[in-house]
C-alpha cells in the first residue's frame, strides 16, 4: 500500500480509504470486523464513518460496529487513522443537528462514546452551515483539539468558496482550519474540478472523493447485467443515470477490457492520477470486493488512456478540462 500527506497535514495516510457506510444496513457486524481486518492486512489505515450511518436516527449504528471492533485490541485503534463526520440529524429536539457550537460538543462526545475511543483523528463537517458563523465553529472545534479530543479537522460537501471561507476565517484565528474535503468525485461526475479542487489545491486541503464509481455506474454494470449478475444500476437514479451515458459506459467497459483491467478499479485508478486527490473511497460490502479494489492503486494510466477517458466523460464546461471560470469563459 502506497501512503501519503493528508493536505498540508504531516498526517500519513492510505491511498485508498475504507468507507464503512454499508456496516449494519448492507453487511453485518461480523463480516465489517472481516473487512476492516483485512484492511489493516493490506495496509490501509484510513477509515472513514459518519455519526449518521445505520440510517436509523440517532442510533449511530456503524459508529457502534467499529467501536466493537476497536474494543477486540490488537492495536486496532493505533493502526487506524480515524476519521468520522457530524452536522446529520440525531434527533427530535433543534440542537441535535447542524454545527452549532452546542451540537459540536455533544456530537464529538457522542461519537467517541459509540466509538470506544478518547480521540478522533479527523473530524468532518458533513455538510456546509450557512446559519452557524464560522468564528462560533472554529472556536467549538480548538476546545476539543484542546482537550484532545480531536486532532485534524475536515469538511464534505463544500463548494470551493466555503473552503476559502473557512481557510481565512481560520487564519484570522491562528488556527490550522481544514486539512481535507470529502466531495462527490468520479470520471460521470466532475463538478469539483470548476471550483473545489482548485480551491482545496490552494488552501493545502486533501481530496478524499465519494461515491468515486458513481454509485456502481464504473463498475461494470453492463458487463454484470449481461452476466445476470446484481448489480446496483439496476433501479431508480442509477437506472436513470445508465440510460443517460449507455454508450459512454459502454465504451468504457471496452477500453477497460483491451487494457486487462476491471472497470472499477480504472476508475478509482483515475481518480488517483489527478492532482490533489489523497484517497478515493470505497465502500465494500464483502472483504472479496475489498481484496479486489486493491489492484487500483498499482495501475498506471498513460497519457493516451487519460485523454481517451476526457473524451468519454468530458470534464464540466464547453472549454474542456479548466478550472473556472476559463471552463466557461475566457
Amino acid at each position: 500500500m502506497e501512503y501519503t500527506q493528508l493536505g498540508r497535514s504531516g498526517l500519513s495516510v492510505s491511498r485508498l480509504c475504507l468507507g464503512t457506510m454499508n456496516f449494519g444496513p448492507e453487511t453485518s457486524e461480523a463480516d465489517s470486523h472481516t473487512i476492516m481486518d483485512r484492511a489493516h492486512e493490506h495496509g490501509i489505515n484510513f477509515f472513514d464513518t459518519a455519526d449518521v450511518y445505520g440510517w436509523q436516527r440517532g442510533e449511530g449504528i456503524t459508529e457502534n460496529i467499529i467501536g466493537r471492533w476497536f474494543a477486540q485490541g490488537g492495536e486496532r485503534r493505533e493502526k487506524t487513522v480515524l476519521a468520522t463526520k457530524l452536522y446529520g440529524d440525531m434527533g427530535d429536539w433543534p440542537n441535535e443537528k447542524r454545527l452549532s457550537a452546542l451540537h459540536i460538543r455533544r456530537a464529538a462526545d457522542a461519537s467517541l462514546r459509540r466509538l470506544q475511543t478518547d480521540y478522533i483523528d479527523l473530524f468532518q463537517m458533513h455538510h456546509v452551515d450557512r446559519d452557524t458563523p464560522w468564528d462560533e465553529i472554529w472556536e467549538a472545534f480548538s476546545v476539543l483539539r484542546q482537550q484532545g479530543k480531536v486532532i485534524y479537522f475536515g469538511s464534505s460537501n463544500f463548494a470551493g468558496w466555503h473552503i476559502a471561507q473557512a481557510q481565512e476565517a481560520a487564519r484570522s484565528r491562528h488556527f490550522l482550519g481544514l486539512v481535507s474535503e470529502q466531495s462527490i468525485y468520479n470520471l460521470v461526475n466532475r463538478f469539483v474540478e470548476l471550483e473545489v479542487l482548485p480551491a482545496a489545491r490552494h488552501y493545502g486541503v486533501g481530496v478524499i472523493p465519494w461515491s468515486p464509481l458513481g454509485g456502481g455506474l464504473l463498475g461494470g454494470v453492463l458487463r454484470k447485467q449481461r452476466e445476470g449478475g446484481a448489480v446496483r444500476g439496476n433501479a431508480g437514479r442509477s437506472l436513470e443515470a445508465l440510460e443517460k451515458h449507455r454508450d459512454a459506459v459502454e465504451a468504457y467497459e471496452k477500453l477497460s477490457a483491451d487494457l486487462g483491467e476491471d472497470p472499477a478499479n480504472v476508475g478509482l485508478a483515475w481518480l488517483l492520477h489527478q492532482e490533489g486527490v489523497t484517497a478515493p473511497i470505497i465502500g465494500p460490502r464483502t472483504a472479496d470486493q475489498l481484496d479486489g479494489s486493491l489492484r487500483s492503486t498499482e495501475i498506471v494510466l498513460d497519457a493516451e488512456v487519460l485523454a481517451k477517458l476526457d473524451e468519454l466523460f468530458p470534464a464540466p464546461g464547453p472549454n474542456g478540462a479548466k478550472p473556472a471560470p476559463e471552463a466557461y469563459a475566457w
